[in-house]
């Protein structure tokens, strides 16, 4: 193992404590506004949400959405040459959600609800883009699954997260159980995770600069959580994950 893998290894440890983490008592409020501004939502738009969540989802694993190719092309890459191209992959995903965002908030109500799916379509692309240069193939089916899981372990509350890694940390060993997404609880976490900030977005004047600095962030963190969920499984792969 290389200085590059071992210092990696650092990175997923710190990372994993982070999750494992209890929210402090600043997020803790904030979840409770936001759930209560959430609740405050017409139920006609709460319905909205959550059936793009499900129409989303549902397109993704029937292998409706437009693959671009296998994972052949990375086969020989080290994972320092894999974690740079993600970064630079990132990197252009950000300022394509940044961009969206903006133009979707500065049109109030109606033009930032569209964000919604919009995002979503950017977010399952990225997903698409990571399995790749990890060396996984987003057209075999379970590998779909293991991005839904990402995805979940990215958007949902502190429980459902510590619950998410126990199995992307176990995923071999998960395979002979073939692990099925729960969809009702995806769709509700997902829904229930929506930023405070992100419900700002639909609100004129203030929604474009909102839009575009949370839909950067929103990528920012699906990015740190792909990235250290492939790495991990890269590494155990390997065999060369210190326990």
């Amino acid at each position: 193992m290389d200085s590059y893998e071992l210092r990696i290894q650092y990175e997923i440890s710190r990372w994993k404590q982070k999750i494992m983490a209890d929210s402090n008592f600043f997020q803790s409020s904030a979840k409770k506004v936001q759930l209560k501004i959430q609740s405050l939502l017409p139920e006609q738009i709460q319905e909205l949400l959550t059936q793009t969540v499900k129409n989303m989802m549902t397109l993704f694993m029937g292998g409706s959405t437009v693959f671009s190719g296998g994972s052949e092309e990375y086969e020989a890459l080290s994972l320092r040459e894999r974690d740079a191209i993600l970064d630079k992959k990132l990197n252009e995903y950000k300022k394509i959600s940044a961009v969206e965002g903006a133009g979707t908030g500065a049109g109030g109500i109606l033009l930032g609800l569209a964000d919604f799916p919009l995002l979503m379509g950017i977010k399952i692309r990225f997903l698409v883009e990571a399995a790749r240069i990890y060396g996984y193939s987003p057209k075999v089916e379970i590998e779909r699954q293991f991005m839904l899981y990402i995805f979940q372990l990215a958007f949902s509350s502190d429980e459902h997260r510590k619950k998410t890694l126990q199995i992307i940390e176990n995923w071999e060993e998960k395979l002979d159980g073939n692990p099925q997404v729960n969809w009702d609880k995806l769709q509700q976490e997902y829904r229930d995770h929506i930023d405070l900030a992100k419900l700002l977005q639909l609100v004129p004047l203030i929604g474009a600069p909102v839009g575009a600095y949370v839909n950067y962030q929103l990528l920012e963190q699906l990015g740190e959580t792909a990235k250290n969920s492939y790495r991990l499984r890269y590494l155990k792969e390997k065999g060369e994950l210190v326990k």
